[in-house]
């Protein structure tokens, strides 16, 4: 099969494009689906890059959507010709044994890229907002990469709470559409005045701060985002797409009472019960026309390098897909 293999970390030069790749097998507990589609996220580059460590060789990508072709022993809830949904490893294939247990069957009527569009994207940005925080009516929200692949969504999620949204991106195009999904301010963070960011959200809030902030940025915000929060406010660090957020001595957060957290997705969806409801959460989102999704571009496989380097590059608004 056709695969993309990764044997040593660094930049998108190590994804290696094979067409001999071995079609894995599905144990007890798995699915092995034929993927339609697989998603990029930034999450990729840091296991590609290092930055979170992973066994090599491996090959990348945490979901896809597919067709069922054979199901592992003793595996119950599928048969094969399913269309389904997955999260799990070995997205960047052509075939993918996936854990049954963080897998769902596609509805009709639902196309596989517009569940991919939303998938772990749409689940990581519920999961923040109604459980890391949960987002009360008339609370200010400060969310950085407001135009990415999940500020995409959470900028229309936290308008969907009620939230007043001020959102930051880096460019007019990227503002606009930030803009045109509900955000009460836009902040351009390369424009000459956008640079003074945290000015910008404490004159929007009457001088006292947001009431959160949703941080995927890391390194280059983590300081303004501290600045820009409210007295018993809350930071929310769930990206580090500049580098991670470095240690933070303690008492910095004592003068406001700060409280911060650093969630992950998969630790929030751990049991079937809490993955179905989130799931069924974000499609009641999408088949209702409330929740829009945007494909930045579907890429075929051989090109998962441009991928990752457009993404690094802050080219891309909404959701990267690979075409195996």
């Amino acid at each position: 099969m056709k695969g993309v293999v990764v044997e040593q970390t660094g930049g998108p030069e190590v994804l290696q494009f094979r067409t001999s790749q071995p079609v894995p097998t599905p144990q007890a507990g798995q699915l092995l689906v034929r993927n339609n589609l697989a998603g990029v996220n930034y999450i990729d580059t840091y296991f590609r890059t290092g930055l979170y460590a992973s066994p090599k060789p491996e090959v990348l990508g945490r979901e896809g959507a597919g067709t069922v072709t054979a199901v592992g022993d003793g595996t119950s809830g599928f048969t094969v010709g399913d269309r389904v949904a997955w999260m799990g490893t070995g997205g960047y294939a052509e075939y993918t044994a996936v854990p049954a247990a963080k897998t769902v069957k596609i509805p009709d009527g639902v196309s596989d890229e517009d569940v991919l569009a939303a998938f772990l994207s749409g689940m990581t940005v519920l999961t923040l907002a109604k459980e890391t925080y949960p987002v009360q009516k008339g609370d200010w929200v400060l969310l950085h990469a407001a135009a990415g692949g999940a500020g995409f969504l959470m900028t229309q999620v936290l308008k969907i709470m009620g939230a007043k949204v001020i959102g930051t991106a880096g460019g007019p195009e990227k503002c606009a559409l930030v803009k045109s999904l509900g955000a009460d301010v836009v902040i351009d963070y390369r424009s000459e005045e956008g640079k003074d960011w945290v000015k910008l959200v404490k004159e929007a809030t009457g001088g006292r701060g947001v009431d959160v902030v949703f941080d995927s940025v890391g390194k280059d915000t983590w300081e303004g985002s501290l600045e820009a929060v409210k007295r018993k406010g809350t930071i929310i660090w769930f990206g580090n797409a500049s580098g991670p957020v470095p240690p933070i001595a303690l008492p910095l957060l004592s003068p406001k009472c700060v409280k911060i957290a650093r969630p992950q997705l998969f630790g929030y969806i751990e049991t079937r019960e809490e993955f179905e409801y989130y799931f069924n959460e974000l499609l009641s989102l999408l088949q209702s026309g409330q929740l829009k999704v945007k494909v930045h571009k579907v890429y075929p496989l051989e090109q998962v390098a441009q991928a990752h380097i457009d993404l690094e590059g802050r080219k891309t608004t909404g959701k990267l897909l690979l075409k195996p």
